[in-house]
């Protein structure tokens, strides 16, 4: 008889170890990274002083190994993420984690060792059901002692809870690709777009993925959209820079080869809308691409086929419609 009790970090209890649950049997009505009232980024690493000698000796006796310095180059890559973002990273990167637990054991090491630090989000609704990972100075110290790219300053785990919950919304969408898209090719974290005529550089919140299918390849550019205060005043921003890089461009910029497909990541089905509202009050349509949708939640679909959402001038009203998409198949 096999005995199974889902817990609060979405993985399953068999026989001691704790396994993850797959996306699609993930029973969540409201996104876990939609902005919640009141919410505030807690501090659950560790104080004290931890010094490099220390550190040198776990990694000399075998404390710290291999499978660490794993983890420690995705949170670098990916700035913040969840424990089970780490875990499916690692099962796509080939790494076995064996099981969650283990990596939550492993994870434990590195923050005790000031190697990486964690934070949970506490709202009005209360404490939060998962932690985010980010580097500490010891992590960074790790990184360029193997010749890793890694720009991290302790300024960056001070950034608020919306950027930190389009990051991990926008991980969440990466992943999703790169398990269940057959023509996934590769992906950025994140993408540097330039718009021309102001000279702003800015990243798209979401990342990009390159799609690649008897082969021609197409991009999909993800911009996270969260209810945060002022959230549709920043809208209204972010979407006049991508609407100035899309009628100045030119094959080539910002490192696309081909105009990229623009994603809204929203919250929910409702933010949908309400994010194409914005768009059209304030006359940004971009005449170059057709503008697609999608929400946190949809990533957890087992196929992701029909997970894009266009809106369509139906008898002088707009509707929402999904689109079916046979290149997202698996």
């Amino acid at each position: 008889m096999r005995f199974i009790i889902k817990n609060i970090d979405n993985s399953k209890f068999i026989r001691g170890k704790t396994k993850m649950v797959e996306d699609n049997e993930i029973k969540a009505q409201v996104s876990p990274f939609a902005i919640r009232e009141g919410e505030i980024k807690t501090f659950d690493g560790k104080d004290g002083y931890v010094s490099m000698n220390q550190i040198v000796h776990k990694i000399n006796i075998g404390h710290i190994n291999e499978i660490h310095f794993a983890i420690l180059d995705l949170v670098n890559e990916f700035e913040f993420i969840t424990s089970r973002q780490l875990y499916q990273m690692l099962e796509i990167k080939g790494i076995d984690p064996k099981s969650q637990d283990k990596l939550n054991n492993k994870l434990d090491q590195l923050v005790k060792s000031k190697i990486l630090t964690r934070y949970y989000f506490t709202s009005d609704e209360g404490k939060g059901i998962y932690r985010i990972y980010c580097l500490e100075k010891m992590g960074k110290y790790l990184l360029n002692s193997k010749e890793i790219d890694c720009k991290w300053q302790p300024s960056d785990n001070t950034k608020p809870v919306p950027m930190i919950k389009k990051r991990l919304a926008g991980n969440q969408t990466l992943i999703a690709y790169l398990r269940k898209v057959k023509a996934f090719d590769s992906y950025i974290v994140k993408p540097a777009i330039t718009a021309k005529v102001s000279g702003k550089l800015f990243k798209a919140s979401g990342g990009a993925v390159k799609l690649t299918k008897n082969g021609k390849s197409i991009q999909f550019v993800f911009e996270v959209i969260r209810r945060e205060p002022d959230w549709k005043k920043k809208l209204v921003e972010r979407i006049r820079l991508y609407k100035e890089f899309y009628e100045n461009y030119v094959p080539g910029d910002s490192g696309f080869a081909a105009m990229p497909q623009l994603i809204l990541i929203c919250e929910d089905e409702k933010h949908m809308a309400e994010t194409f509202k914005e768009i059209v009050k304030n006359q940004l349509e971009i005449p170059q691409i057709k503008l697609y949708f999608t929400t946190d939640l949809r990533q957890n679909k087992e196929t992701l086929e029909d997970t894009l959402v266009d809106f369509k001038l139906v008898d002088g009203k707009y509707k929402m419609e999904n689109v079916e998409l046979k290149l997202l198949g698996m």
